[in-house]
């Protein structure tokens, strides 16, 4: 089959190779070979997602309407609902808003990059590659969650949320509603959920290297810089180093 840009060949080529590089960047316990793969990731994923040639409708930079604005309010009372329970079970970090909002202006750019990931990458080949847009949906949505292994908290988390952020994505096409939404449900599980059961939002080498803060000190291993949730919230609320909570 020819190589040619929207060839099926192509795009299960570049499926397989961009799934395996967030793998590698995940598990790899050097962590100089993580940040270069980190940023190899995200160069192969800008530069073959630009060599389709997708106009910006498709990728959900340009919305049409306004039909979609009512997904950031609704995560926001989930959010808002989640915190309370959260308080009622005693469940609740205690963090600072002004060391928490330091955090959100990185992981909030880090929460649009994973939903561009997720829709303009995965979704968008897989809906060229299989037959229904529910299949396509549900593979997107299982990868998704897959890069989260073995963080049982976030597997769950970003299956249900993968599942919904690519059907709203279809139907509305808005990739900025659904950054800020990832966002706010990653900052919202990171501060209802106890960090013992999260891990501190990690995945991959991460979660299992995780060790729990003593006495104000965090002991984790290296950055884990290819996170697909809020990892670095949960560092800022647990007042680690900088360098730990760089996303």
């Amino acid at each position: 089959m020819t190589w040619i840009s929207g060839s099926k060949t192509r795009d299960a080529v570049e499926l397989v190779i961009g799934y395996a590089l967030v793998l590698l960047a995940e598990w790899i316990p050097s962590p100089a070979a993580q940040r270069f793969l980190f940023w190899f990731t995200l160069g192969w994923v800008i530069v073959t997602t630009i060599l389709a040639r997708p106009n910006a409708r498709t990728l959900g930079l340009r919305p049409s309407n306004a039909r979609s604005v009512w997904i950031v309010p609704a995560i926001v009372l989930l959010g808002a609902v989640a915190i309370w329970m959260a308080s009622q079970l005693h469940t609740l970090h205690d963090f600072s808003i002004g060391t928490l909002m330091g955090r959100v202006r990185g992981y909030l750019a880090w929460s649009v990059l994973q939903q561009f990931m997720l829709q303009d990458y995965f979704l968008l080949r897989l809906l060229r590659l299989i037959s229904g847009k529910a299949a396509a949906v549900s593979t997107a949505a299982i990868l998704f969650a897959s890069v989260h292994i073995p963080n049982p908290v976030l597997m769950l988390g970003t299956l249900l949320w993968g599942l919904a952020a690519c059907v709203l994505f279809l139907r509305f096409r808005d990739l900025y509603s659904l950054g800020v939404a990832h966002c706010l449900l990653g900052i919202s599980i990171t501060v209802t959920v106890p960090a013992h059961i999260h891990h501190g939002m990690r995945v991959g080498l991460g979660y299992s290297l995780y060790r729990p803060r003593v006495e104000r000190t965090h002991f984790s291993q290296m950055d884990q810089m290819v996170s697909t949730e809020a990892w670095v919230i949960a560092d800022a609320v647990s007042r680690c180093s900088v360098r730990q909570a760089r996303p």
